[in-house]
């Protein structure tokens, strides 16, 4: 028996259309938000410096983005405690605070950072002295940070800037911020203004000055491009006069050492500041 012939089907093929490519670049704004939220924060880093219609897009400081990322990064108490970030008003404001705030693993032992993580908390040891630094050192630009004392002062309550190289913790009662040439303090208790175991003079530079009261925010500026350090009243953005100049080109870090037990100090970092 004979097979049969095999069928000839011819196939009219109709010639693709091509779709032209899309560049990330021009993706609308709706479609990079929604990418931008599974990113990590160094990565959304990265997308600012790359793009300009990138950059514009993630320099909305209260967009969804920054909102997911606030959520996930600060806790409920922080979040919650409108007297806290009262000056961060966006959510890019609060994650900035974040990045700088108290550093841990750059304490004391006598001291921890507390579940808010903006508020420093020091264990009730006797004879000690004992500091903190904050997470990021600057060297560039101008900023500022909001200080509140919420603990009693005692006999050293200092605050101001020291270099990585600073000692955080010494035996007995002594104004450790500004006890060398790697830190610069301001003692709360006595208007004394500290540098390399000298006293450099009284602060504010007014006449009888006042003295600090326990929960009062002050703003500590930092200008390195002046390379000096001043403070303001938060209240009333008072200038105090200029507190430390000719700073050496090194990256400075905010920093507090305290002697009192169950002292409390908050740090909220504000991002950059001009004189006055």
């Amino acid at each position: 028996k004979e097979e049969a012939a095999p069928l000839s089907v011819h196939v009219h093929k109709t010639p693709l259309r091509k779709v032209p490519a899309v560049s990330a670049n021009r993706l609308p704004q709706s479609i990079l938000i929604h990418i931008f939220q599974y990113l990590q924060l160094k990565d959304l880093r990265s997308c600012m410096i790359s793009c300009r219609h990138w950059f514009n897009v993630l320099s909305q400081e209260d967009s969804l983005v920054w909102r997911s990322h606030a959520l996930l990064s600060l806790p409920q108490c922080a979040l919650s405690d409108s007297s806290l970030l009262a000056e961060t008003k966006s959510y890019k404001a609060k994650l900035r605070a974040l990045a700088h705030a108290w550093n841990p693993k750059d304490s004391s032992k006598h001291n921890y950072v507390r579940p808010n993580l903006l508020t420093m908390h020091r264990h009730p040891v006797a004879q000690s002295t004992d500091g903190i630094r904050g997470k990021r050192g600057v060297s560039s630009g101008v900023h500022a940070y909001e200080i509140t004392w919420e603990g009693p002062l005692g006999t050293v309550a200092v605050v101001g800037v020291a270099t990585k190289h600073a000692a955080l913790h010494c035996p007995g009662y002594v104004a450790l911020l500004g006890s060398d040439d790697q830190s610069w303090g301001w003692n709360l208790v006595d208007n004394s203004l500290l540098h390399n175991a000298e006293q450099l003079g009284v602060y504010p530079r007014v006449n009888n000055p006042p003295k600090y009261q326990v929960e009062e925010r002050i703003r500590m500026i930092i200008d390195c491009d002046s390379k000096c350090v001043y403070f303001e009243r938060s209240a009333t953005s008072e200038f105090l006069g200029i507190a430390f100049s000719s700073l050496p080109p090194v990256k400075l870090f905010p920093a507090v050492c305290a002697v009192y037990g169950n002292t409390e100090v908050s740090m909220v970092y504000l991002g950059p500041a001009t004189m006055g």
